[in-house]
């Protein structure tokens, strides 16, 4: 083992990280004996002396330690974090296959890379830091994939960091957004940071410098394709649209028409755009900058008919745990509405992305918003997020989107 500075955990925190839970919350911490820097490596130890594992210390962070390993022979060294991102890119050309190209490759604590996102856009790497001790260690991680990334297929054209989330002043850490080491690629100061993908056959410009989080949301991948495999004649409406996905696959589904609705008209242009990039200029697709809260009761007061598949898929209406009873509040809202205005035999997908909102939680609402709309609900598809977000078992937080198809009846 290492001789790094020694933390010593209550038993609350000894049984979490026993669990295989990789965070030490500043109220677990009983010892240190040592003088870690924030950012620097310590060791875990429960109030027995029980090695419980090694990982980065922030006195500035309510989480206090972020475990990366329970092997008290690993090094830390290059080749250990080469060997790490090795296996998150093997794992993900395994699952994802063809899909490979357009990627999350790094999943935060899931990968055992604390905080640290990495998606891949055909051949540009967008990456978010909010640990500190990856903070540390980011130029290394760049380079590991950089360097191993061809052996996959896949040059790399360029770097982004997207770190403009406040989330990282909270760790003791700037804002900002910016290329990595532009002059290696050959990046310019006109560079606009956009890049065209392919999912599921529909192509998307991705704008990865102003988009939301990395510049587009790759989790929904197969849950689009699923949405898509019941579109085939229907009418459809998608609601929070953002930059089209859904509504561009239930058009290659072959929906009759779709009915594109966002409160933003900057992320309507961004779908029309992609509408356009896919060929669908006619009279099947439409574009309507409305609250979908206000759209959605309108139309159940007025019993409007109109759509006979709906789509909800909304921003997360929760980010803590004390704000789950205003969240389940909205999500009810919306899907109470969204099934007053389905016929009978109509169909609904709706979705959370909200940690949490956990799934028994998420279905109790739709239970709840059933009953209250007097329909009943047969359930075609429960699915989470592409398996490129891998969802560890022992880290409930890794598990967040739940997404569902109905049959309303």
């Amino acid at each position: 083992m290492l001789d790094f500075p020694k933390v010593t955990v209550t038993g609350k925190g000894t049984d979490h990280a026993k669990s295989g839970h990789p965070w030490v919350f500043e109220g677990e911490v009983t010892g240190l004996e040592g003088v870690p820097a924030d950012g620097e490596l310590v060791n875990v130890f429960s109030n027995k002396g029980r090695f419980l594992g090694t990982g980065y210390y922030n006195s500035s962070s309510k989480i206090r330690v972020r475990i990366i390993s329970t092997n008290p022979n690993d090094r830390f060294d290059d080749e250990f974090y080469r060997r790490r991102v090795k296996y998150a890119l093997d794992y993900r050309r395994t699952v994802m296959g063809d899909d490979f190209r357009n990627a999350r490759l790094i999943f935060g604590e899931a990968d055992g890379f604390p905080g640290l996102t990495v998606d891949l856009f055909e051949g540009v790497l967008v990456a978010q830091v909010l640990c500190l001790g990856v903070e540390r260690i980011k130029d290394l991680l760049f380079e590991i994939l950089c360097g191993i990334l061809p052996d996959y297929g896949v040059e790399v054209r360029a770097v982004y960091e997207r770190n403009d989330v406040k989330i990282r002043e909270l760790e003791g850490m700037s804002q900002y957004k910016a290329y990595w080491r532009p002059e290696r690629f050959g990046i310019t100061d006109t560079d606009r940071g956009r890049v065209i993908i392919e999912e599921n056959g529909i192509k998307y410009d991705v704008d990865y410098i102003n988009g939301q989080k990395t510049g587009f949301f790759l989790d929904q991948k197969y849950n689009r394709a699923a949405a898509a495999r019941i579109a085939k004649g229907k009418r459809v409406l998608d609601c929070f649209t953002h930059t089209g996905a859904f509504a561009l696959n239930c058009l290659k589904g072959g929906a009759e028409h779709v009915v594109a609705v966002d409160i933003s008209e900057t992320a309507l242009d961004a779908a029309r755009y992609n509408a356009v990039l896919n060929g669908y200029t006619g009279d099947r697709i439409s574009f309507v900058q409305a609250d979908v809260f206000r759209m959605l009761t309108e139309m159940a007061e007025s019993r409007s008919r109109d759509y006979d598949y709906i789509i909800l898929d909304p921003p997360a209406f929760t980010k803590s745990s004390s704000t789950v009873k205003d969240a389940y509040r909205g999500y009810k809202d919306i899907n109470y509405r969204a099934m007053k205005c389905l016929p009978r035999g109509g169909y609904l997908a709706t979705c959370s992305c909200s940690h949490f909102m956990t799934d028994p939680l998420f279905r109790k609402m739709l239970d709840d918003a059933a009953s209250d709309a007097a329909v009943s609900l047969r359930m075609i598809e429960h699915r989470a997020q592409s398996p490129d977000h891998p969802i560890a078992t022992m880290i409930p937080e890794t598990d967040y989107l739940k997404f569902y198809l109905f049959q309303v009846v």
